[in-house]
């Protein structure tokens, strides 16, 4: 008897449709109706959740030869960890606080150019000489990354004590579920009042620079950059805190890019982005130091992310047909 004969038999047992145990394995029904026509078969984690669902041992299920039930005793059987009510709503205010410390620290490491550009245009003005504005501007952008870089391990650091939601299975209690679910819907209004508040402010962010180019006041081109990408930075933080907190709540519930689905199809999108941004920050940085035109060579930044946007779109579509031929 096949694993497909196998899964048939015991799904019936239970009295669940296809889409039941879909549900049960976090799993789409048509993955369900392939596994039992034989089309494919399912990933390890998802056998042991399988067995552990049928009461059965993995055995049974991969070796044909065994026909007959071999049933799990109640010892044998892993417990999943139980996320306590407690526990949810610690997890939730940190990352609601981490949120607020991330924010931070981006605004913090973009700010730090600010000093920078602001005495390179004084300096084209004769008020500083060029040598002393790079090197005052230089010198404040360590100790406002260093900042950013305290906050960011704070947050790590806090984040640890919860790291089993990310490296093993865990349940949640039925209240907490209900809890999670209730407190996702109160943000869901805020969530999209933040991300349309930043999309509004990094629209119109150039808006200000595109007026300083019509300038020929260093200086004043020089403080409406500034302003520029100071605006931009108020609304990346606004993504951040929405984006952050939303995630809290995706991953409680195993939902989106938290499910096994999503978590396979995150490893993937995550080497990729990692590698986008790591070129993008070798060429800004090789750019900017050859030629010296850092009130420049931002534009990269802007540009990067329209790209990025764009890489993330097409990986999306590759996966999707990749999973649906599977």
């Amino acid at each position: 008897m096949t694993l497909a004969d196998k899964i048939i038999r015991e799904r019936k047992k239970k009295g669940w449709s296809q889409e039941e145990l879909a549900e049960k394995v976090d799993v789409s029904r048509q993955a369900v109706s392939k596994w039992e026509a034989g089309q494919s078969t399912p990933d390890l984690d998802k056998i042991l959740l399988i067995s552990k669902l049928f009461g059965v041992t993995t055995d049974y299920l991969l070796k044909d030869e065994v026909e007959s039930e071999e049933y799990t005793s109640h010892k044998e059987m892993p417990s999943l960890r139980r996320v306590t009510l407690a526990e949810a709503e610690g997890y939730l205010e940190q990352q609601k606080s981490a949120s607020l410390k991330i924010a931070i620290g981006v605004l913090l490491c973009i700010v730090s150019v600010f000093p920078l550009l602001i005495l390179i245009a004084a300096s084209d003005t004769g008020a500083i000489s060029e040598s002393l504005a790079c090197g005052i501007g230089i010198g404040c952008i360590f100790p406002l990354v260093a900042l950013a870089v305290v906050c960011f391990v704070r947050v790590g650091l806090k984040n640890s004590l919860y790291h089993y939601l990310d490296n093993e299975p865990f349940d949640l209690e039925n209240s907490v579920t209900e809890f999670v679910q209730n407190k996702q819907a109160a943000f869901r209004n805020l969530c999209i009042k933040l991300n349309c508040i930043a999309a509004f402010l990094c629209i119109i962010s150039p808006v200000a620079v595109i007026c300083g180019a019509f300038s020929e006041n260093d200086m004043l081109t020089a403080i409406l950059l500034v302003v520029t990408m100071l605006i931009a930075a108020i609304g990346i933080m606004f993504f951040i805190i929405s984006g952050v907190r939303w995630v809290s709540f995706q991953r409680l519930l195993r939902k989106g890019e938290y499910s096994d689905e999503g978590r396979r199809k995150a490893k993937v999108s995550e080497a990729i982005e990692t590698t986008f941004w790591l070129l993008v920050v070798a060429i800004y940085l090789g750019w900017s130091f050859l030629t010296g035109a850092w009130h420049i060579t931002w534009v990269i930044w802007p540009v990067a992310g329209v790209l990025s946007a764009i890489v993330s779109v097409i990986c999306n579509l590759f996966w999707d047909k990749s999973k649906t031929k599977s």
